[in-house]
């Protein structure tokens, strides 16, 4: 699933295509995805609009509509967007297609379907953005991204260390890819309950997540399976992950085997040396 980092880099990618650019032209598939719009709705929001902004919200993309209108798009598992020129060739599993008076065309693809599109009208946009903003966490390169705050949010709570950095209601964004790179690079266990951190390990947890996810970024996002930017490129990300996905490998650090193991479910990679379950609860007893 795209995280936040891949997110981004979607949205970075498509500025300069999209910006200023009016819709001429709305095509989609009609096949069902997690939440579907329909084309005459589509149509009705979208044709002769022009494109003012697109902004993130943890993994939603919001295109903003000169005239208030809102379309936001969630990736889930497998979506993508890209530019291509008007009349490309159709490719299998396109399920949104707005032509732009620039010659381009947005396009989304997305082969398993979980992907999520809504139109948000001028007058129930701030509504609905409110919502949004409510049901989702708190943004890890936000300026809300505090320890103290994330500190606060932990105390009394027994979960993972790494399903607190999962839940999108807590944080937003982060998914098993960087909470796995995340919880090595800061040494704790991903078993650690979140209420036995002390602050200063939340220090080093919100600096890891900071730098991890704008490293990520900068990378151009993780392709572990198939992943693609808005230039139709992979992300490179994946050549520098020091746990997620090298079972048996030697750490980085100190040359033990990486392990694989299931929390909530998930996959987790961690490096039974580096990040012991013992030390980690160490650190608040002698905080406290």
């Amino acid at each position: 699933m795209p995280e936040l980092p891949e997110v981004e880099v979607t949205r970075r990618g498509l500025l300069s295509g999209v910006l200023n650019q009016s819709v001429t032209r709305v095509w989609a598939s009609g096949l069902p995805l997690r939440t579907t719009v329909s084309v005459q709705k589509l149509r009705t929001y979208l044709l002769g609009k022009e494109i003012a902004a697109i902004d993130r919200r943890a993994k939603y993309l919001l295109f903003r509509f000169a005239d208030g209108t809102v379309l936001t798009v969630h990736l889930g598992m497998t979506g993508k967007l890209g530019l291509l020129a008007i009349g490309a060739a159709n490719h299998k599993h396109d399920h949104l297609i707005l032509e732009l008076s620039s010659g381009q065309e947005l396009r989304y693809n997305d082969t398993r379907r979980f992907g999520a599109l809504a139109i948000w009208s001028a007058k129930t946009a701030r509504e609905q953005e409110m919502l949004l903003h409510a049901h989702e966490g708190i943004e890890p390169l936000g300026p809300d991204f505090q320890p103290e705050k994330i500190f606060s949010l932990a105390q009394g709570k027994n979960t993972p260390i790494k399903s607190v950095l999962m839940n999108g209601r807590l944080i937003a964004g982060i998914g098993n890819i960087y909470a796995s790179e995340i919880l090595f690079a800061a040494g704790v266990h991903p078993l650690a309950p979140a209420g036995s951190l002390a602050l200063a390990k939340w220090e080093e947890l919100a600096e890891q997540t900071i730098r991890i996810l704008n490293e990520a970024i900068a990378a151009g996002g993780s392709t572990i399976a198939d992943f693609l930017g808005a230039n139709g490129n992979p992300g490179y990300f994946q050549l520098q992950l020091q746990a997620y996905g090298r079972t048996g490998k030697p750490c980085p650090r100190c040359g033990t085997p990486i392990e694989r193991f299931l929390v909530a479910g998930r996959s987790t990679w961690f490096c039974p040396s580096c990040q012991q379950l013992s030390a980690a609860k160490a650190v608040r007893s002698k905080k406290s």
